[in-house]
């Protein structure tokens, strides 16, 4: 299916591991020239921008100055911009809210909540002069079904999907679409680093991180489709979003979470 984003300029956060890099990588394979921002490069990321028009921002995105910068340098390097993904975020599994103190919540916030909204300030000027722009937040299901082992994210996510709507009141008119995606449990680093949440499963569950990914996750989560996303899946959603054959949505939040949501 062709998506008509050749020659787009699009600006990717947390574009190193995981969803972000398999946004890169979509958009990269479309024509798109992709500004990936990200604390640090990984492997995956300079093979792609070794092949692709992929210009690497090192920026610490929990700032407003990496937000800033970001934006900054896709603009100077082509002078326009047409598509932003809000995609970093973090999270770590948590014993109780109890354990959770201030510099926590402020820091996950900081960058699951406040690089999204720094970074769309800075790129909505531009967004607008493109006439035909939009932004996709990576939201997640735990904006709407809290989960305490991940308490302050799934608070900075719900606060993510609220600014979505917000934006694509404001903004739709203008010429710039914004779009949320809200993942159930994707296979990438979140999940299979060390000491992440597939361990933290495994360790409960008494098994595998892998098993608990494969087998106890899709079952104790109510799964319906039997397994977790792949990152490419969504990224496959966020090229649709993005793309002129999405031309009139704009406000959503798309669950691809293989049926663990049930409610209408």
């Amino acid at each position: 299916m062709e998506l008509h984003l050749k020659d787009k300029v699009a600006v990717v956060t947390g574009a190193s591991k995981g969803i972000g890099l398999a946004v890169v990588e979509k958009l990269a394979h479309e024509g798109v020239k992709v500004v990936a921002g990200s604390r640090s490069s990984t492997p995956e990321l300079d093979a792609l921008a070794a092949a692709h028009d992929i210009t690497i921002v090192p920026v610490d995105l929990s700032t407003t100055e990496g937000a800033e910068t970001l934006i900054q340098r896709a603009v100077e390097r082509h002078q326009r911009l047409d598509i932003l993904v809000n995609n970093v975020g973090a999270a770590e599994p948590r014993e109780s809210f109890l354990k959770v103190d201030d510099a926590d919540w402020q820091r996950i916030f900081d960058l699951t909540f406040f690089s999204a909204v720094r970074a769309s300030r800075a790129a909505l000027p531009h967004l607008i002069a493109s006439g035909d722009a939009a932004i996709v937040n990576i939201s997640s299901i735990n904006a709407r079904l809290p989960f305490p082992m991940v308490v302050d994210y799934s608070a900075a996510k719900a606060a993510l999907t609220n600014l979505n709507k917000s934006l694509s009141e404001e903004f739709a008119p203008q010429g710039v679409r914004v779009n949320a995606i809200a993942p159930g449990p994707v296979r990438t680093p979140f999940w299979t680093a060390p000491g992440g949440f597939a361990d933290a499963t495994a360790s409960a569950a008494g098994t595998t991180a892998q098993e608990a990914l494969d087998v106890v996750v899709p079952q104790s989560m109510g799964i319906t489709s039997g397994r977790v996303s792949e990152a490419h899946e969504v990224a496959d959603l966020a090229l649709f979003l993005v793309s002129p054959l999405a031309a009139n949505i704009t406000g959503t939040e798309t669950l691809i979470d293989g049926g663990q949501t049930k409610t209408l």
